[in-house]
């Protein structure tokens, strides 16, 4: 647990960074702070490991406060992962991964065994262990860094927006195997970002810091989607809250229909739909993509291949969330959202309508309904 009790930091300047800061990151949970810049998010991370010593307050890690803790020592029990990776670029993969332990004393050997496993924990081949940071793209040096921080295993780690350098699609990666492996490990985890989505995606509490570094809200992504403590979270956390939110519902008991298939390299003759789009399946009965008939028949012997398939929809999983589901749907060039079950397979079509119903069934009912055209934003 990290907890801060009434922590600031000023500067001679005048310049106020943190302002009575009061919050508590729990034991193996993810604690996300985000909010414009100059907010003090960063500040307040670096005051954690003492980067940054506090002007005032003071700040504990589980019983102990960390301004009674050497520096060396605290940061022993803390990884901190950075924007940019900061890997040394003339040592090998494993020997950056292995910096930490040697560090601490740990032999030479046992310290780069280490460093290979964790190649391997994060997503890398192994054949990267010799390699060169230069030698790899900037999301594969992202989970490098993640690795050197877990190397030593702290039961802390400290993340300063460690996924914003790279592009979208790998940053979606790297979201993805950092909850993997929270969810392997069950780390105490302070991540900063300026991305609301982002916060909201890994966090399992968020603070909204205000500029000049005050607390506006700390509260789990759900609440603080349906209940913004005030103006400036709602306004942080974006106009289409209502639509995000969906995203911690699940879909629970829904029904599905049939839906006509084809295998992929089947003969298309003969091939019936009834609105002219059939939905293509491997032969273990994955979705592939969709298939419109009217532009796909140039003659009597044609097969079905990846060049002819539509495969903008996305698909959702049965378990999924309210939002998955409709997006499904939206995002189908059919308008019919493909489910599949655990193993991938197709569970059947859902339209959005049908989704939209089930939201309204579950939205609760409002005690003190308001006029439509009442004056409300």
């Amino acid at each position: 647990m990290i907890r801060f009790d009434s922590v600031s930091k000023h500067y001679p300047d005048g310049t106020v960074a943190v302002d009575s800061l009061d919050l508590v990151a729990p034991s193996g949970q993810i604690t996300v702070f985000v909010g414009p810049s100059g907010c003090g998010k960063t500040t307040s991370l670096r005051m954690i490991n003492r980067m940054i010593e506090p002007t005032s307050g003071s700040i504990w890690l589980d019983d102990q406060d960390t301004s009674r803790i050497a520096t060396h020592e605290l940061r022993r029990q803390i990884g901190y992962v950075i924007q940019h990776a900061g890997l040394f670029p003339h040592r090998t993969i494993v020997d950056n991964i292995a910096t930490v332990p040697l560090l601490l004393g740990w032999d030479r050997n046992k310290a780069r065994a280490r460093g290979r496993e964790l190649l391997e924990r994060v997503g890398l081949p192994a054949h990267f262990a010799e390699r060169y940071p230069a030698q790899l793209s900037g999301g594969q040096q992202q989970r490098v860094g993640v690795a050197r921080a877990l190397a030593a295993d702290p039961p802390v780690m400290l993340m300063d927006e460690p996924f914003s350098a790279v592009d979208p699609i790998a940053r979606d990666q790297l979201q993805e195997e950092f909850l993997r492996l929270q969810n392997e490990l069950g780390k105490t985890i302070v991540f900063v970002t300026h991305d609301i989505d982002e916060a909201i995606k890994l966090g399992d509490q968020v603070a909204v810091l205000r500029v000049g570094g005050r607390l506006a809200q700390l509260a789990t992504p759900a609440q603080l989607l349906s209940e913004p403590a005030d103006a400036f979270v709602a306004a942080f956390v974006g106009r289409d809250r209502g639509y995000r939110a969906l995203g911690f519902t699940p879909v629970g008991e829904l029904a599905t229909h049939d839906e006509p298939t084809i295998a992929m390299g089947s003969a298309l003759t003969g091939a019936e739909a009834a609105d002219g789009w059939l939905l293509a399946v491997d032969d273990q009965g994955a979705p592939q993509g969709w298939l419109r008939l009217a532009d796909s028949r140039p003659g009597a012997d044609t097969t079905v291949t990846e060049d002819l398939l539509h495969r903008g929809g996305t698909v959702a999983g049965a378990d999924a969330s309210l939002r998955a589901v409709l997006d499904a749907c939206l995002s189908s060039p059919s308008g019919r959202g493909v489910i599949v079950d655990e193993a991938g397979r197709l569970a059947g079509t859902v339209t959005a309508s049908e989704v939209l119903a089930l939201i309204e069934r579950r939205a609760p009912a409002d005690p003190n309904p308001q006029p439509v055209g009442g004056g409300g934003q």
